[in-house]
């Protein structure tokens, strides 16, 4: 990921109260745009703080969804908004960020710039009102293997010019969630099985870590035992085991009729939820 040159880059996290945005392209629609537009200016944003005549609303991140990241495995995500002003709109910029207060760089934990500049498109219905998409290709292995931020909450940053090189930004306009990936394995043993006898699930909890770029296994965590009778497509649950300080899952339970036992991991704030693929024992 292109983490853009318009950000200051300090200790590797950025001060998004001093965006430098290049030219726009789109605005050559309308008079009065300068070629070389500026800083935003020396304002320093506060958290939830927005400045200008630019408003941003509407903004949507991965479509409502958690951002889920594995160790290896690039996702692309999209972000829409809205951004709408009288004197009309010469460019827009987006980023990521993650932190307490977008102006001091020692409270910024982590950024996340987009691939290229958002595109936006005027509505044809009402002037001055715009549609606009920005894409981050977000590549665990690379964007957070040096400790650019962690799993939990990221905010949303947007900065506009208007056709006459007047700034706006709001550093709050929309939060999402980043989660590590999870992993989860089951066995079922013994397979076949009398009926009444005794059947023992075991299994692993793991999450990804972004830093060693492996997997490692996600200690003390509640998850379910659910089984799916042989000819049903629903799980019902059985009961809730805890892992281990390794990740290891173990319980028991009693056969009664052919069907996949499985253990299913709801998620927390950093960790995605994950249910592994039901294991079928055959009762006899």
């Amino acid at each position: 990921m292109r983490v853009r040159a318009a950000a200051v880059a300090l200790s590797g996290a950025v001060v998004l109260s001093v965006f430098v945005l290049p030219a726009a392209a789109q605005a050559t629609e309308r008079p009065g745009v300068s070629a070389e537009l500026g800083a935003f200016g020396a304002k320093t944003v506060l958290p939830k703080d927005s400045l200008g005549a630019t408003k941003f609303t509407n903004a949507v991140i991965n479509g409502g969804k958690d951002i889920v990241l594995g160790v290896s495995t690039k996702k692309s995500v999209t972000v829409t908004y809205t951004a709408s002003n009288d004197s009309g709109i010469a460019l827009t910029q987006a980023f990521l960020w993650q932190g307490t207060d977008s102006s001091n760089v020692d409270t910024i934990t982590g950024s996340l710039g987009p691939v290229e500049d958002p595109t936006c498109t005027e509505s044809t219905t009402q002037l001055g009102v715009y549609s606009c998409k920005a894409v981050f290709d977000i590549d665990p292995a690379k964007d957070f293997a040096d400790g650019n931020g962690v799993a939990g909450t990221w905010k949303l940053f947007l900065g506009a010019y208007d056709l006459y090189a007047n700034a706006s930004y709001n550093d709050d306009v929309a939060t999402t969630k980043l989660k590590r990936a999870a992993t989860l394995t089951v066995n079922a043993s013994p397979e076949p099985v009398r009926k009444g006898r005794t059947v023992t699930v075991t299994g692993k909890l793991s999450r990804a870590n972004w830093t060693t770029g492996k997997y490692a296994g996600y200690s003390t965590q509640p998850v379910q035992l659910q089984f799916r009778k042989s000819g049903t497509s629903t799980y019902s649950t059985l009961k809730t085991v805890n892992s281990s300080t390794t990740g290891a899952l173990s319980t028991t339970t009693t056969a009664g009729v052919d069907g996949y036992y499985r253990f299913s991991f709801a998620g927390t704030t950093t960790t995605g939820s994950k249910s592994a693929t039901g294991d079928f024992v055959d009762v006899q």
